[in-house]
């Protein structure tokens, strides 16, 4: 099947929870050549931005046979992380972020990433509670599974309860510090130029470098501040 053959799918996704973290759920419609399919689910724990992802994975998941899926969702999140290239950007390094944290719901991004693969997918923001009549039908859907008797567990966020250390910021401070990425040891290194932008008040002395995979540490103790002419205030 050429790519001009492939079935043109409507996917409209909307998820919440209650209070946040809380009982969640979402709901999604698909529509094909006037078709429509609804979906709601409901989670006995959860939080906003899993249940908006969880939404869209749901939808695409559901889709059998490789298709142009248009998705329409009011999470900047989700739609960002896509189109931004963030989450493309995160799977490429590990799922750990600059400062040395894990990605929060990287499950579902990577589960997210592996089902737009199967199909050409574009991601369209649309406002919430602005009278989109699927986003409207999507938002009830989604109240429907957060007040369904029959919620499932979030094992990916039950997950993250157990294991919140390694999410939350882990710092490299010092040489010698194991690296985040790779746990090589990291070594000691001064910029060759200090470049500063406009109004910024501050320097680096030096940084952290893991001569393994390259990563830099910005570190607080080798933060200088600088008055107007350029002098360091502080040793």
């Amino acid at each position: 099947m050429s790519w001009d053959d492939l079935p043109q799918i409507d996917l409209y996704s909307d998820g919440g929870a209650e209070p946040n973290p809380g009982k969640g759920g979402f709901g999604v419609i698909l529509s094909y050549k006037g078709r429509i399919k609804e979906f709601s689910v409901g989670y006995e724990l959860t939080t906003n931005n899993r249940m908006e992802l969880m939404a869209v994975i749901f939808g695409l998941e559901k889709i059998k046979t490789k298709a142009k899926v248009t998705v329409y969702s009011d999470s900047k999140y989700v739609v960002d992380g896509i189109k931004q290239g963030w989450a493309v950007g995160w799977e490429r390094d590990h799922w750990i972020k600059k400062k040395g944290n894990l990605v929060l719901n990287k499950d579902l991004w990577q589960r997210l990433l592996d089902v737009i693969d199967k199909h050409d997918v574009v991601f369209n923001w649309v406002k919430g509670h602005d009278g989109h009549i699927e986003n409207e039908r999507c938002d009830q859907l989604a109240s429907n599974g957060i007040n369904s008797e029959h919620k499932i567990k979030d094992e990916g966020y039950l997950e993250y309860l157990e294991n919140i250390e390694y999410y939350q910021e882990q710092k490299i401070e010092k040489e010698g510090d194991a690296c985040r990425k790779c746990e090589t040891l990291v070594v000691k290194k001064s910029p060759k130029k200090r470049k500063l932008k406009p109004g910024q008040n501050y320097y680096y002395e030096y940084y952290l470098f893991c001569p393994n995979c390259k990563t830099m540490y910005m570190v607080e103790d080798a933060k200088r501040t600088i008055d107007q002419q350029g002098n360091s205030l502080f040793e």
